[in-house]
């Protein structure tokens, strides 16, 4: 089904959603809550809509990997870099002893003795990961070549208005530069089984297959990390709800189990007005299905607003709440009481970082194994990413779950 066959079923949809909002809000003022059918109903809708979303987002990613660089385009590699990927693919397919000297020679090696995926298929791999992921298109990347960053802080500079001509003083600052601190870079690891047949492909083919494999399995570990990552101790990146300067301008709530349209509000005012310019929310799936239901308050008992939550109607565009985008993030917190984040807002761009450690290595295991293979040729790739928060102010989120000594203005 095309892309826009699916906007337009969405929005069906989700006019029948708005009806039987409305229906459901007649029937609890009329007898006190709505009837059984009426919330079948809203259910059955939630489920088509969000699958309907999944729909559609599974055919985007296929038209943007249609100009992912490498996949159909004619290569403009060097000598150096076709001998290189010859060999590699030469390598992963009968290993050592399948090359002769000069092609041994070509392959590149790392300070552990683990080859390094040719420099088009790690471009793959790094292309396809934001079709694959939530929260790195949103971010910003840094690529780096050291196993952890030095970061390094200075006071605001203040200026003043007036002209010289005329005797205005000059208004003085004397930046401070603070105490440096380090990001690390941590190591992350994966397993592919390969059979035969896969191997007796072409080295496109075998190429695709790698980048496709990994790239999704790197996609959902560094998306998970990203979000609720405990950290350097824990030896992996820490993700955006942990990170102690991002959680200093936490809105926590009380409430669980329902979503209230102030507190969301307030989520958005707890950020500057330059961060709120280009803000985002970023919550889990099925709070956003309770945040369709929402309204804005109408102007008596019987009339209600307009509803808060709109589809979206573009490929690549995501659906909005209070006018933002709102993106879905399946390892936040439910709303199941908890203290855990629950919702985050802000301008991501400014206010969280990743760092691409470049030089994805492999190194290749021999497995023989019974059944449909006889043979399994296990690639082992290893890369390394990190991360930090950049702009302090620039986000916040909501909190559930808190007592009322422990919330926050």
């Amino acid at each position: 089904m095309e892309f826009k066959d699916l906007v337009e079923l969405v929005q069906k949809a989700v006019t029948e959603l708005h009806n039987a909002v409305e229906r459901q809000d007649a029937e609890i003022k009329k007898f006190g809550e709505p009837l059984a059918e009426t919330k079948a109903s809203i259910e059955k809708i939630n489920t088509d809509i969000t699958a309907l979303q999944t729909a559609a987002g599974e055919v985007e990613i296929k038209m943007q990997r249609q100009t992912v660089p490498g996949m159909g385009v004619q290569s403009t590699q060097t000598e150096e870099e076709k001998a290189h990927s010859a060999s590699f693919f030469k390598w992963i397919r009968g290993g050592l002893t399948a090359l002769d000297p000069a092609e041994r020679k070509a392959l590149v090696e790392d300070t552990t003795g683990q080859y390094l995926v040719t420099p088009e298929l790690e471009t793959i791999i790094e292309r396809t990961l934001p079709t694959l992921t939530i929260i790195r298109p949103l971010v910003t990347v840094r690529p780096i070549t050291k196993d952890r960053l030095k970061l390094r802080s200075v006071s605001e500079v203040a200026v003043g208005w007036g002209k010289l001509e005329t005797g205005a003083a000059i208004t003085e600052s004397h930046p401070i530069p603070g105490e440096p601190t380090y990001q690390n870079v941590e190591d992350l690891y994966g397993l592919a089984k390969l059979g035969e047949d896969e191997l007796d492909d072409s080295d496109i083919n075998l190429q695709t297959l790698l980048a496709d494999s990994f790239a999704r399995a790197i996609g959902e570990a560094e998306e998970t990390a990203f979000a609720v990552g405990a950290g350097h101790d824990s030896e992996e990146p820490e993700g955006i709800t942990v990170n102690a300067t991002i959680l200093a301008a936490t809105r926590s709530v009380i409430t669980s189990n329902a979503v209230v349209v102030e507190d969301f509000l307030r989520l958005i005012y707890n950020c500057p007005a330059q961060y709120r310019k280009n803000g985002a929310f970023m919550v889990k799936s099925s709070t956003e299905l309770a945040l369709r239901e929402l309204r804005a308050s109408g102007y008596d008992a019987t009339h209600h607003g307009q509803f808060l939550w709109q589809p979206s109607v573009q490929a690549g565009k995501p659906a909005t709440f209070l006018g933002y985008p709102i993106y879905p993030q399946e390892d936040l917190a439910a709303l199941a009481g908890a203290v855990a984040v629950i919702a985050i807002f802000g301008d991501f761009k400014q206010g969280y970082r990743i760092l691409d450690r470049r030089g994805i290595t492999i190194q290749r295991l021999r497995a023989v194994c019974r059944g449909r293979f006889s043979r399994l040729q296990a690639p082992q790739a290893s890369g390394r990413w990190g991360n930090h928060a950049i702009q302090e102010g620039s986000m916040s989120v909501i909190r559930q779950g808190l007592s009322t000594a422990a919330r926050s203005s």
